[in-house]
């Protein structure tokens, strides 16, 4: 089988990766990737000499790019990752996102359809739905209500992916998952970024009164139900994937610092670091999902739970600690600054 990745070098992409390498000999990838600020091929550096995995360099919006490697590689499954991601960045810059997320997909279906791959996954995401009040779930069937130029790029995405199939009959599955943690994350998410300022004694920033909340689910759960989705699913369908673990993002980080102050406890790691700055513009209060049906229909359970799984992941954050410095560039530095500079307690 031979799988054509899109955005493999990236958080999800890259444990997705490894997730088949170590679950499936007789695979073989190629992963596509623009290696933007958030990929890094030092995420997939253990598997660099496994001779089933290789890499092109190509931005998914460069359609004769994206033609030429299709038509050397001939692939059976496309799982496009490559997404501009972050909603703060996407407030800032929508128009990258709509480049991205919208006419890079666009392109991907186009020569997914010209190859007549077996499948064309499009990795989605649960914010499509929009925000939930203080009870209720989001289920396949929930009207897409984006509140973000991210989410909306993403939910144009998803319409483009199942036109291509009501249209052009391409086999076609969407996955709306809840929010991913564990390694190899860029630290502009909420957990890698709070670890790294604990680490660094630096002061935790928490939109508004972080009482924000989000259903977290570990990223090799993720990848799981990504798999099965690929081979199983039934074409045509949108499957949501959460893991039942509704925390604040607030309870988050006090969380992240109990665990870091009992594995690090040399350290002054306190809730003194907590700064609560300026929220966001359009910040969604809830997100929940319900996952249901692929549960039911493709016999899917998460695995992991969640403290176990935070413990599991800070502690791989401390064994690369190196690494996550690596990423903190000037432009980094720049953007982090500008985003948390408004503090209001």
């Amino acid at each position: 089988m031979r799988y054509f990745i899109t955005g493999g070098a990236g958080f999800i992409g890259s444990n997705y990766i490894r997730y088949l390498l170590n679950r499936n000999h007789n695979c073989t990838i190629l992963n596509f990737d623009d290696l933007t600020y958030a990929g890094n091929l030092n995420n997939l550096s253990t598997i660099n000499k496994d001779n089933r995995y290789s890499f092109v360099k190509g931005n998914i919006c460069d359609f004769q790019k994206v033609d030429e490697a299709f038509d050397q590689f001939h692939p059976d499954y496309v799982v496009n990752f490559a997404a501009e991601t972050h909603v703060d960045r996407s407030i800032t810059n929508p128009d990258i996102f709509v480049k991205s997320n919208v006419l890079g997909v666009q392109n991907l279906l186009q020569v997914s359809l010209r190859h007549e791959v077996k499948k064309y996954l499009q990795i989605s995401t649960d914010e499509v739905y929009g925000s939930l009040g203080k009870t209720g779930t989001f289920k396949e069937t929930t009207p897409l209500d984006p509140r973000s130029p991210y989410s909306a790029s993403k939910a144009g995405a998803d319409l483009l992916t199942q036109a291509y199939f009501h249209t052009y009959q391409l086999p076609i599955n969407i996955t709306r998952c809840s929010n991913n943690y564990g390694p190899y994350q860029f630290p502009e998410k909420l957990i890698p970024l709070t670890i790294l300022n604990c680490l660094n004694g630096k002061k935790i920033p928490v939109y508004g009164d972080g009482l924000n909340i989000r259903d977290w689910i570990h990223v090799d759960d993720h990848c799981s139900a990504i798999d099965l989705v690929l081979h199983s699913g039934l074409p045509g369908e949108v499957y949501n994937i959460g893991a039942h673990n509704e925390r604040s993002n607030i309870k988050i980080v006090k969380t992240i610092i109990r665990i870091l102050g009992k594995f690090q406890p040399g350290l002054n790691i306190s809730e003194d670091l907590i700064s609560f700055v300026k929220d966001r513009k359009g910040h969604d209060r809830r997100y929940a999902i319900d996952s249901t049906k692929i549960q039911k229909n493709l016999k899917w359970e998460p695995s992991i739970p969640f403290e176990k799984g935070l413990e599991i992941t800070i502690h791989w954050y401390l064994d690369h600690q190196d690494g996550l410095e690596s990423v903190i560039t000037k432009d980094y530095q720049l953007y982090y600054d500008k985003q948390y500079g408004k503090k209001i307690s």
